[in-house]
């Protein structure tokens, strides 16, 4: 099958929806399909208004049209809300061509917290972008919940996953490079340091030992300005981030506003217990009970993310990697063929599901 993806987030962007659409990329062509990445590295771009590091493409719809052309997918898939899925969901409707889309980033609340655009016009717009679409993929049961009581339709659970062989399971905190010589414990932040992380519930706790960061963005300057005591790292290749997450005692997860949180599961499958306030992303990614540990498998969740912190140092690490292990990129991109359909229905106006045989591939492959 020949599957197209267009998406706003690509490399060398660092964020958890560019690592999702990579290891979804990666499975699907590792089981037999042709995948078309369409991406801003393919157009002239800017930088991204207010978001460093974030470069979008500029009038991509000619050219994004002579691409889909050429490759005549038989799946099209609209990944994210910028001007690269604006100008595919153009092409489709124009063609009459089906697609899906997927709902990876609460960009409503980013738009509030740093622009203070209500967030009811934020999803008002979203909701006319995914009106047209075949499947709307969301990463957990609580956004899908949310976005249907915003009127949103056509709605599919997926999921995520984590790579256990790259993010290995250390029963012990590493103790050398590259968090050599911190006051112990160690409570790390790994993320987009920006407006809607909510980086300083994390950073104001009264916490021993010593507060890591780990990413770059736009709030950055005025928190090392404020908090001159955190040990800031800045953006790492991600095999020596999987040196970081196994060197932290602990891993703090500040959000309020996530759709999925992948980094919780990269920790955790380092053995790193995670805190995390009881919202969607945290209630998915941490919420299965240990039977064998009076409380979460992964770490711990508490209104009060100092109570939380409290509670998730005390995890064993072999727990946290237990959960990290029910998160398989094989299974997620499984659920993703799933919701595919055909570009071009046998019948207009109804939508019919990839042929199972497909998902049976995928699901073999892993």
């Amino acid at each position: 099958m020949k599957i197209v993806l267009v998406t706003d987030a690509w490399q060398p962007q660092v964020n958890g929806v560019v690592t999702t659409l990579v290891e979804l990329a990666r499975e699907l062509a590792g089981a037999g399909h042709t995948v078309e990445v369409i991406h801003p590295g393919l157009f002239r771009t800017r930088p991204c208004p207010g978001y460093e590091g974030i470069d979008l493409a500029v009038r991509p719809g000619p050219g994004l049209a002579r691409m889909l052309d050429a490759f005549a997918p038989d799946a099209i898939h609209l990944a994210t809300e910028g001007p690269l899925g604006w100008a595919g969901r153009r092409y489709c409707l124009q063609r009459g061509l089906a697609f899906t889309t997927a709902f990876h980033t609460r960009f409503p609340e980013i738009l509030q917290a740093a622009l203070r655009i209500p967030l009811a016009w934020g999803y008002a717009l979203f909701r006319h972008f995914h009106r047209p679409s075949s499947g709307v993929m969301v990463p957990t049961e609580g956004v899908l919940r949310m976005l249907a009581g915003r009127g949103f339709r056509n709605l599919r659970p997926w999921t995520h996953g984590v790579d256990t062989t790259l993010f290995q399971f250390h029963a012990q905190p590493l103790q050398g490079a590259p968090l050599k010589g911190l006051a112990r414990p160690v409570a790390l932040y790994v993320g987009r340091v920006s407006y809607e992380k909510n980086i300083d519930a994390f950073l104001a706790l009264d916490l021993p030992g010593t507060k890591v960061v780990c990413g770059v963005g736009p709030v950055l300057g005025s928190l090392k300005q404020r908090y001159p005591e955190v040990h800031w790292l800045g953006l790492l290749p991600r095999d020596q981030l999987a040196q970081v997450y196994a060197a932290a005692d602990l891993f703090v997860f500040p959000s309020l506003s996530e759709t999925f949180g992948l980094v919780m599961a990269e920790a955790m499958a380092c053995g790193t217990p995670v805190a995390a306030f009881p919202v969607d992303g945290p209630l998915e990614v941490l919420g299965r009970r240990s039977p064998d540990w009076e409380g979460l498998l992964g770490g711990a969740l508490d209104r009060d993310l100092q109570q939380a912190c409290e509670k998730a140092i005390k995890v064993p690490r072999e727990q946290a990697r237990l959960r990290a292990l029910d998160f398989s990129w094989a299974h997620a991109s499984a659920v993703f063929a799933s919701h595919l359909v055909p570009a071009r229905r046998q019948r207009p106006g109804q939508a019919e599901p990839v042929p199972p045989a497909a998902v049976t591939q995928l699901s073999s492959s892993g």
